[in-house]
């Protein structure tokens, strides 16, 4: 199973330069032939982002996909949860959003689907819509 990063999404609604594979990785999510978590602190994180470069209608859009999602899962955390991922920002020298994706992984033995190398110093696997996609 994984957790799918924020900058996956991002990179696909901004259309920047791997938007192809997030598309078909996402594609995938949706149609249910792949599962995954994505943690609603991402969530939060990309409505704002959306929010702040006016892009109303993308985030009703986005919002809209993730609910009708039949293999992509939202993973609530709860307080006690997000203050053991600002513990380990120290441990790992992750930031807290890292941290907290950091902390789900590890809790639910997922595998992070990011751009972000920071994991890559870290005991989690991480792996890029690619691979996912070449896996399934």
């Amino acid at each position: 199973m994984y957790l799918i990063d924020t900058n996956i999404f991002l990179e696909m609604l901004l259309d920047q330069q791997k938007s192809e594979d997030c598309q078909d990785l996402l594609e995938k999510l949706y149609n249910g032939d792949i599962t995954a978590y994505v943690s609603s602190f991402a969530l939060h994180s990309i409505e704002v982002i959306l929010e702040r470069s006016k892009k109303t209608d993308m985030v009703k859009v986005f919002l809209r996909d993730i609910n009708d999602s039949k293999g992509l899962k939202r993973m609530d955390t709860t307080t006690m949860e997000e203050l053991f991922a600002v513990q380990l920002t120290k441990k790992t020298g992750l930031d807290f959003d890292d941290a907290l994706h950091y902390f789900i992984c590890k809790s639910f033995g997922l595998k992070m689907v990011s751009f972000d190398k920071h994991f890559d110093k870290t005991d989690i696997k991480r792996l890029e819509p690619k691979d996912v996609l070449k896996k399934s």
